[in-house]
Formats: structure tokens, sequence, C-alpha cells
């Protein structure tokens, strides 16, 4: 039996509190609405507030039976008093116009949200934040709903507003966490058709943001930023996968990585994008075919701009609905698993773009970024800089790395910009930067965090793999945490990569005068775990497509490009090509439009040049993962050996790779477009050698000068060997001799 009181005014506190929700300013909408003991006429009593703007009239479900609330403010305040307490959560029923609905009211709902949880989010080691923060699908007292929590801790309000209460942020104020700064709220019978953002009042200066979640896991379609209310039900097929990564020795193992932009890679018909499902009926084969051990998938996370390539990402934890939802991605990482490919990610923790409804200014003041543009501003790229030294920050790209590897199964991290993380003066002048506490130039939050980044990965991830991109000499960028160094996996070896095209652009007759860029790599090829890079940055922004930097006529162009990717696949170091390299695309990347796959088409004249660019790469991909000798001490000096590399004046080059068998092979240059006869090379061991490899065979679209199989040797001396070939040298050409 509810026996019912009026409480309009009932006293100061509810007066003021009744405003500060009427003008949605309450920090603690939770001590108001909902269910409380008040007092009432010198008694305590029980009260129940809901506040619903629009709604005339607003029913309680006590028992078996509805009680009606009074409205005691016409802005949609309903109340009700009685003796006893009732069972939470409640339910109401709401008439709003012609509509009537029930639903369970969100303030009768405690918080799921735990002080274990809240405190290791605030000591920076809560790695499950995603489960804990954004937009959690869950059943809490019986009841099926969506949790939001957001960390806004310069907020006096946070309100969640979505489709389902007409964006007004009056109506789902949020719950405050204290000094964590973590806000929550349940919110009942929602779907994944719904959207929401959040709703944001400063403290300091009142003024109101509407930010999309940092956590959010889908969005809306461009040009919208609302966040999108996700579940995921992908039943994965990849656990064979998974099981052999954990022992894959990948210090010892091929590692030969196709780099792919999604949306320009293929277009359908009309010129629109391939889904995340079609990609993996033409993407996955391609890579398959061609042989490569990996893709590297430029960023997949949300951003709004497709000229930025996702590298100014807005949703962290958001699949680019571009080409679909997150379980069709899920979709296409499975199938490159089952095809034997693992998926690299391109990661991007050095910055965050300047949109005013992401990150940037979150609760309107610096969070997520440092407040001082010395720190806290990109300069080149118009963007914003993390605080790394704030737990809270770092927790979230801690936890967004952890959430890639963990919910889609990615096989490593490629980590952009690293070299602009470290360097607190990177592309600054003097007076625009502040330096470390040491008064140094490195920046100590950075290389804590990602040494936490590395070991995270390597505890919980075993045989996941972290890349630097990384265009320094910082040292120890790929060695473990324990022996003092960064702990990734790898490093892109960009000073090999610059001397290599370097020396390649120039015409013939010149390379000689830089021979030294084609040795000097040697001197310090071992002080890191390489990777030996061809990637998007150097086909763009006027740099011209591989093909097009090669000197000469077409014959030499095509001729210099098979010798360049000899020269990578036979270099100690893993491997990374863009796509169109493996088939010699002509113009530079265009980010909005398709490769061009019509130049291997037979009806296109020259198509004969770019099959054979493609042939080359099959072929070459295939000789690194079935030669022992080319990749299982890629990482270590016994793996190589000059022959010769003092040729300068023929400017050819010759050595021995090594591998953990004892196997070994021969590789042997030539740089010029000159045949070389009866060229003498001394090798490590007498015998009978065949060629196993022909940049210049006629299928390649070469001259198709070489040796066969008829190469023994001679008991002289030479290179500091005592045994020698004689050999064909074909022009432009690279060989590989292997003994029998």
């Amino acid at each position: 039996m509810v026996k019912s009181k009026s409480i309009q005014a009932s006293s100061k506190a509810h007066t003021n509190a009744l405003h500060r929700i009427l003008e949605a300013r309450h920090h603690d909408p939770f001590s108001f609405l909902g269910q409380h003991v008040i007092e009432l006429d010198g008694h305590q009593s029980n009260a129940y507030r809901t506040f619903i703007p629009n709604a005339s009239s607003v029913k309680l479900k006590v028992g078996k039976s509805w009680v009606d609330l009074e409205k005691t403010h016409p802005d949609g305040l309903f109340e009700l008093s009685y003796e006893n307490a009732i069972t939470t959560p409640c339910l109401i029923q709401v008439t709003a116009g012609d509509q009537t609905y029930e639903t369970h009211d969100p303030y009768s709902f405690g918080s799921s949200i735990t002080q274990d949880e809240l405190y290791l989010f605030g000591e920076g080691r809560l790695k499950l934040a995603y489960k804990t923060l954004g937009a959690q699908c869950m059943t809490q007292d019986k009841v099926t709903g969506v949790r939001f929590a957001v960390w806004a801790p310069n907020a006096e309000r946070v309100s969640v507003i979505g489709s389902f209460n007409n964006w007004d942020g009056r109506i789902h104020s949020m719950r405050t966490h204290g000094s964590s700064g973590v806000w929550d709220i349940f919110i009942p019978n929602l779907t994944t058709s719904d959207t929401y953002k959040f709703e944001i009042r400063n403290r300091h200066t009142g003024h109101i943001l509407v930010k999309t979640d940092p956590y959010g896991f889908e969005f809306e379609p461009r040009p919208g930023t609302a966040t999108k209310i996700s579940t995921t039900h992908y039943q994965w097929e990849d656990k064979q996968w998974l099981e052999a990564r954990k022992k894959r020795d990948w210090l010892h193992a091929p590692f030969n990585c196709y780099e792919v932009h999604l949306g320009s890679w293929q277009r359908n018909d009309k010129g629109h994008f391939l889904t995340y499902r079609e990609l993996a009926k033409t993407l996955v084969p391609h890579v398959a075919a061609m042989g490569y051990t990996h893709v590297e998938l430029l960023p997949i996370s949300e951003h709004p701009l497709n000229e930025s390539w996702g590298y100014q990402t807005t949703g962290y934890f958001g699949v680019t609905n571009r080409f679909g939802s997150p379980d069709d991605l899920r979709f296409l990482i499975d199938a490159f698993h089952q095809a034997n490919i693992g998926v690299i990610l391109d990661w991007v923790p050095g910055h965050f773009p300047k949109d005013d409804w992401a990150l940037a200014r979150f609760d309107g003041t610096a969070l997520y970024e440092h407040e001082d543009p010395r720190l806290g501003e990109h300069q080149d790229w118009g963007t914003y800089i993390f605080n790394y030294g704030r737990n809270e920050v770092r927790n979230f790209l801690i936890s967004n790395a952890y959430f890639w590897l963990q919910e889609f199964h990615i096989d490593g991290l490629r980590v952009d910009a690293v070299a602009s993380m470290l360097y607190l003066d990177y592309s600054r002048n003097p007076g625009e930067w502040l330096p470390n506490k040491f008064g140094g130039r490195e920046n100590l939050d950075v290389i804590d965090f990602l040494k936490q980044l590395n070991i995270m990965v390597g505890e919980d991830f075993a045989g996941v793999l972290t890349i630097a991109e990384e265009s320094t000499a910082w040292p120890m960028v790929s060695r473990p945490v324990y022996l003092g160094g960064l702990g990734f996996s790898m490093k892109w070896n960009m000073g090999w990569m610059n001397d290599t095209l370097s020396y390649i652009e120039n015409d013939p007759v010149h390379r000689r005068y830089y021979h030294d860029k084609l040795t000097f790599g040697q001197l310090y090829a071992y002080s890191e775990n390489f990777v030996l890079p061809f990637s998007h940055d150097e086909v763009v922004h006027g740099k011209k497509s591989l093909l097009d930097k090669m000197p000469g006529d077409s014959w030499q162009k095509f001729a210099n490009l098979r010798l360049l990717a000899t020269y990578q696949m036979t270099t100690p170091g893993k491997k990374l090509n863009f796509m169109g390299n493996e088939f010699g695309q002509g113009r530079e990347w265009n980010v909005n439009t398709s490769l061009d796959w019509h130049l291997l088409s037979d009806s296109y004249t020259g198509s004969k040049w770019h099959q054979g660019i493609q042939q080359l790469h099959t072929d070459l991909n295939r000789m690194y993962k079935e030669v022992n000798a080319l990749h299982t001490l890629d990482f270590e000096v016994q793996g190589f050996e000059w022959i010769d590399c003092h040729d300068t004046e023929q400017s050819i080059i010759s050595y021995v790779r090594r591998g953990l068998d004892n196997s070994f092979v021969i590789i042997v240059l030539n740089f010029t477009p000159v045949l070389r006869n009866e060229y003498r090379i001394g090798v490590p061991q007498a015998g009978s050698y065949s060629e196993i490899f022909n940049s210049d065979a006629s299928c390649y679209g070469g001259s198709n000068q070489g040796n066969g199989k008829g190469l023994h040797t001679e008991n002289i001396a030479w290179m500091h060997h005592a045994q020698s070939l004689v050999i064909t040298l074909p022009p432009l050409a690279g060989i590989v001799l292997k003994i029998q």
C-alpha cells in the first residue's frame, strides 16, 4: 500500500537540487533522482523522483499496481513519497504525446564499475579499460541495457545524449566517481541502432561541449560523428593460427610484409570501396598468391579525412565503417589467418587531430594532450601530442593496443612516428621546446610508455610483434627492456631505404661515385632487428613511384626496378613493400583511386613489363621463404659476408648469405647496363653451382643472359677465398647462386 504525500519544494536543498537538474548542472544527479529517504513533515519517508521532459504523466510500478506520480514541475519533474521502500530497479510507465511506453529508471541502478577498476585506471594499469569505459552492452539487475562511462575529471556535469533521448543533455546526466574523474550511467533497453555522444559541461567556464566517445567501438557514417552502440557475435576460426603464433621463432623466420591501404588497393566498377568481406575474397588470395608472409594495414581506426590515410585518428577503438562493421573486419583478419598470413596494424599513438568533437580539449581542458604547446602540439602535422606522463592517458593507449590484439587477433603493431615521440625538440627550433628534468631532449614519459607497451605485448600476447618506425640513431630500439632497450621486436631501417633509393636514382654511369651508399649499411646492420621498407611514404607527394624513380629508358627502368627488388630481398633484414610495388605501378599512389590493375591486362600495351615485375616478386618471395640462408640469420652478423664490396668502377657488389643450417647462397648484383662476361668471384666452398635466380630472365622481361647450372669452381684464389667461379653477369641484374 503506497500512501502518497506531496513533496514539492519540501526543502531548500530540494529546490537547489531541482534547479541544478533543470539547468543540467547537477554534478551528482543520483543523489536527487531515483529512490531516496527524505525528511517529510518531521518524519523519515521514502521518495521517488524522475525527470522526463515532455512527459505528460508517469506511473511507477509498485507490486502489481501502477501508481501515478505527481508532476511537481512543469518542465518534467515527477515525484512520489511513500512509507515502504520499493524494490529496485524501478519500472515506470511514461506517456509523452500520443505514445506510452515502459522502461526501467536509469537512476534506480547502482554502479557496476568496481573500485579496483577505478584504482587501476588511475594508476595507468587497467589493460581492459575499453571494457570499463565507453558503452558496454550488459545485463544489470536482470535488465538488459548499456552502461556508459567516460573520463572527464574537469566536468561539472556529463550526460549521455543520443537518438534515444532526443539529444537532450538534461535527461541522462551521469554519476560521478569522485577524484577518479570517471562518470557512468546504466540506460536500459537500448539497441545497436542507437547512436550517442557525451555532453560535457566544464566546471571552470561553464562551457558545454559535445564529444564522441573516446572508447567508442563503432561510429555512424561520415559526415556524422556520433558513436554507435556496438556488440560482436563473431565466431573466430583461427585457433590453429594463434596456437602456432605462440611458438613461432620470428627472429629466424621469414617476414615479408605487403603494406596496404584498404581504400585504394582496389575499388569496384563504380569506384566505391570494397568491403572487408569483399577484400577477404580478393586481397587475401592476392597476398597469398604473391607469397607474402604478412600484410600491414594502414590505420583502420575511424578517421574523418581520406587524405590523412588514417593517421589522424578520431576513434581509436572504432573500426572505420568505410568498409563495414567490426565483425566484418574480424572476418577479413580471420581469412588472412586461415591463409597463413599474419596481420600487422599501423598504429598511431604519437598524435591526434584537433577536431572539436573528438579528443581535443575533451572536457574543456587539455586532458589527453599537454596544455603547453611546446609539449602538446605537433607543428608539422597540426595535431596534438598525447600527455604520456598522465596515467589515464597512458592507460588509454595501452588499452587500445590491448584491444586490437585481443579483440581482433592482430599479429603485430607497427608504431608510427616513434622518432617524433622520443625527442622533445623533434622538428622544433630553439626556444620552441622544453627540456626534460635533466635538461635533455629525450621525452622520458614516452620512453616509459613504450617500455610499458612492449612489456605488456610480450607478457600477454606471445608471438605478437611490435615494429618501430624510428628514423634516428636512438640506441637499442629493438632490444629487450631488461637490457635497457625500448623493447620493440623490430625497427624500420630508414637509413638503408634512403641510401638505397638515393643510389639507384643515379644514372648508372655515375653510380661508381656513390658506391658507399650500398656498403655503408653493413656497418650498423646488426645493431637492431631491422626491417627494410619501401613504404607508402616513398611513392607520394612528388617523390614518384618506384618505377618512375629509376633512370633510363623503359627497358632500363624495369631492369633497375627488378634489380632493386632483388637487392632488397637478398640483403639481411626483414622485408616490407607497399602495394603497387609488386607490379611496378608507374604513377604515384593516390589515396582516392584504385591501383592501376589494368597495367597487368594483356590488352594493355606494355603489360609484359608489369607482368614480369609481378612474376619477379612472386619468385623472389618464394625463394626468400624457401631458402634458409636468406632469412634465418637476418639479424646476426654471421649470416652475411662480403665477397667483394670494392668494385666501384663496375658498380658490382657480391656477398654470401648464410643460414642456421650452415647452408649458404651467393648473390652478385650488377648496377650498370653492361653485360659482364667471365666475371670472376671468390666462393667459400669448392664444387658445382647453379643459378637459382636471375632477375634478367626473359620471363621477367629481361635479356635472358645468365649461367644455368654449369658452373664449377676453379682452384684460383680470389677475393680472400681459395676457390673462385667465372660467371656471366647480366646487365642491371642480380643473380643468386647455390652449391649443388
